[in-house]
């Protein structure tokens, strides 16, 4: 698993371009996430075509000497983890599935495949929706005119590794409910009666999990997380019926 990890890290410390391509989409203006929102705004307000839409330039810089250097290498570290996720599932499965029953053993596939599926469907999300709407916010909301908005790398690439593994581990949500509802730990009834409870407690580890310390971005990782609890609540059900 390490000689793996190290490889695919290795892989994506080469291909730099295509690598921070991808990681540094999300600020420009152009972006997919951006170019749909833009047309929505514009056929519900009417507006003709990039005047529903305030346009974005935000500047990335770099205040250390040896700051960019650092985060690539660890930016692969990440990435090469990531590429190499499903080798290192396959290799520990292949570890524990003699010891298991030809039923356990078909539990187990659909466990670590929608365990996977999940996490990556959260890292997705997380890309494509909840960091680029945080960074639009965050990167053009101005307390005046004379401030320029100038975002460091580092904080950049923390923002979205950080966001990115965190709705990754949310979207598990479902497996950990299915696999407690499995053992009888939880029922639907049970998750139904504490749903409030439940609700103000997403939202601590939003919080937690944020970040920023803003509202907007507690709201857009909190949401997620909610439909994800009223989702389980329907899996648990069914896995009893």
């Amino acid at each position: 698993m390490i000689i793996a990890v190290a490889v695919c890290a290795v892989a994506a410390f080469c291909f730099k371009d295509a690598l921070f391509g991808i990681i540094l989409a999300p600020r420009q203006a152009d972006f997919i996430t951006y170019r749909l929102l833009q047309r929505v705004a514009e056929f519900f307000s009417g507006a003709g075509e990039g005047s529903a839409m305030l346009p974005m330039d935000v500047r990335l810089i770099n205040t250390g000497l040896a700051q960019q250097f650092l985060l690539h290498v660890k930016t692969s570290f990440y990435v090469g983890f990531m590429l190499a996720l499903p080798y290192i599932i396959y290799l520990l499965f292949r570890f524990v599935s003699p010891a298991l029953y030809d039923r356990e053993r078909h539990y187990a596939v659909q466990l670590v495949s929608s365990g996977y599926v999940m996490f990556m469907s959260g890292m997705l999300l997380s890309y494509f929706l909840i960091f680029p709407l945080t960074f639009r916010f965050l990167g053009t909301y101005q307390v005046s005119d004379v401030v320029e908005n100038t975002v460091t790398i580092e904080s950049y690439i923390d923002t979205l590794l950080t966001i990115s593994l965190s709705m990754g581990l949310v979207f598990e949500i479902p497996v950990v409910c299915w696999i407690m509802g499995r053992m009888g730990i939880i029922n639907a009834g049970m998750m139904r009666r504490y749903s409030r409870h439940v609700v103000v407690a997403l939202l601590v580890v939003g919080a937690i999990i944020t970040p920023t310390a803003d509202v907007f971005t507690l709201l857009l990782v909190s949401m997620p997380m909610w439909l994800l609890y009223e989702s389980s609540i329907w899996i648990v059900g069914r896995s009893k019926s």
